[in-house]
């Protein structure tokens, strides 16, 4: 079966700059070892019957001033079908310019800018909102990564939404949603998540990348993934849900290889039958491993 990987990283030490994963800079990670060194597409196997058939990359901080940079590498040297979320401060005045040199490289089809604790700020400052439409008008996506948690940020976004009515934007890493594996009162954290995901479901234009479940908890558990997967494609519908590696940072748990066997399993046992009932499980995959990726990222 084929997939399309939504959300990884690759790294060019040698030509980029990648100051957050230098040891003496955040995040301070006792194994971001693991994953400081070169990585190319030739890591990113599979096991039978799964086949890559392309691939999202997400920017990685090859050049934060000049994030064409990253595209001109990955063009030279990428040989899969792929597409492009390129970096940009989307706070700055400049950023028209910043994007049309982006343009002209032909893998673009979004922006990734880094919201996290600083979510509400910026969705609520009007040049940050300005550059999102620019956005929009050149049919460009946003990658918007931030905690559904945050029911303030949540607000914004929904208000830029509304304001933007046709700007897409694709929520990473599930909206960090709080994990089972984690200690804590989960569920009072999973019910506000829960709620950010309704807000954000009569926005057609909105759709959700699940992955980097490592970054949360090393040892997560398949109950989690299991848990979200179900919370998403029932909030959602499964046509707004993707399946993501967030590759290499998932080899802090697990290989490449076997986490998409993961998803593989989860699709076709215990999930499937749980959250379509009327759907064969072999559609349910296509979806969420291959065909909403294809769709959201203009494959």
């Amino acid at each position: 079966m084929d997939i399309i990987d939504p959300h990884l990283h690759l790294f060019n030490l040698s030509d980029g700059h990648y100051g957050w994963l230098k040891p003496e800079n955040a995040p301070h990670w006792p194994d971001k070892h693991i994953i400081n060194r070169e990585v190319s597409q030739s890591e990113l196997l599979l096991s039978n019957p799964l086949n890559l058939a392309g691939f999202v990359h997400i920017e990685a901080g090859f050049d934060n001033a000049k994030p064409w940079r990253e595209l001109d590498w990955l063009e030279q040297h990428c040989t899969l079908p792929f597409k492009t979320v390129a970096g940009g401060d989307l706070t700055c005045e400049d950023f028209p310019t910043v994007l049309t040199e982006l343009k002209h490289r032909k893998s673009l089809v979004g922006i990734r800018h880094i919201l996290d604790e600083d979510a509400h700020s910026l969705l609520t400052n009007k040049v940050f909102q300005n550059n999102l439409a620019l956005l929009a008008k050149h049919n460009l996506s946003f990658d918007a990564q931030f905690s559904l948690t945050d029911t303030a940020a949540t607000q914004a976004l929904c208000k830029v939404l509304d304001n933007i009515p046709s700007l897409r934007v694709i929520i990473n890493h599930g909206g960090w949603p709080p994990l089972k594996s984690n200690t804590g009162n989960w569920q009072q954290a999973f019910r506000l998540w829960q709620h950010s995901l309704s807000a954000l479901a009569p926005y057609s234009n909105v759709a959700i990348k699940l992955s980097g479940w490592e970054m949360q908890h090393r040892d997560y558990s398949p109950a989690d993934m299991q848990n979200v997967i179900m919370t998403c494609v029932k909030i959602l519908d499964e046509r707004r849900v993707m399946l993501a590696s967030n590759f290499p940072l998932n080899t802090f748990s697990c290989s490449y290889a076997k986490l998409w066997q993961g998803y593989d399993r989860l699709l076709n046992t215990e999930l499937a039958p749980t959250i379509s009932h009327s759907k064969p499980s072999a559609t349910l995959k296509n979806l969420l491993l291959f065909k909403n990726s294809a769709t959201w990222y203009q494959f």
